[in-house]
C-alpha cells in the first residue's frame, strides 16, 4: 500500500466535508484555501489537515485521518508536510485547537498553551472565538 502525500485542491473540499463532519470536527468557515495537503493510500481519500496563515504564526485546522487508517502513520506524515512547507512559507509558530488529540500533537512536539498566551491573529480566527468549544486545548509548536 503506498501512501502519497500531495497538495489539496478545491475538488478535496467536498471530501473534507464528509470527512470533518463524521469526526465530529468544524467545518462551517472551512473553505478550499484553508486546505493544505490530501493522504492518499491506493488512491483512496485516507486524511486531510489545513491551516489559516498569519504572516509568521498559522492555525493548524481540520487533521482528520479516516478510522480504518488510524495508526498507520498518516497523521504525523500530514502534520509533517505541513510543518514543512509553513516554515517554507515564513510561519514560525503553528497553533491549533484540539479536543481529544493533545496526546497526538505532544508527541509531535506540540505544547499546551494558555489561551491568554495565543498570538491575537490566532485569538480572531473564527476556530478559536467560536467554532471550537471553550474547553479545547490549545497548543503549538515553534518551528525550525
Amino acid at each position: 500500500m503506498t501512501l502519497a502525500i500531495r497538495p489539496a485542491s478545491a475538488a478535496d473540499l467536498a471530501t473534507t466535508i464528509r470527512f470533518l463532519e463524521k469526526a465530529g470536527l468544524p467545518v462551517a468557515d472551512l473553505c478550499a484555501e484553508t486546505l493544505a495537503f490530501v493522504a492518499e493510500q491506493d488512491d483512496l481519500f485516507q486524511g486531510v489537515i489545513g491551516q489559516e496563515s498569519f504572516g509568521s504564526v498559522a492555525l493548524l485546522r481540520s487533521l482528520v485521518v479516516s478510522a480504518d487508517a488510524r495508526g498507520a502513520g498518516i497523521g504525523p506524515a500530514l502534520v509533517s508536510a505541513l510543518e514543512i512547507a509553513s516554515l517554507a512559507e515564513g510561519v514560525r509558530e503553528l497553533w491549533l485547537l484540539t479536543t481529544d488529540a493533545d496526546r497526538f500533537f505532544a508527541k509531535l512536539g506540540y505544547v499546551i498553551r494558555d489561551r491568554v498566551d495565543a498570538p491575537e491573529t490566532i485569538r480572531n480566527t473564527e476556530e478559536f472565538s467560536g467554532l471550537c468549544c471553550g474547553d479545547a486545548v490549545l497548543m503549538s509548536k515553534k518551528l525550525s
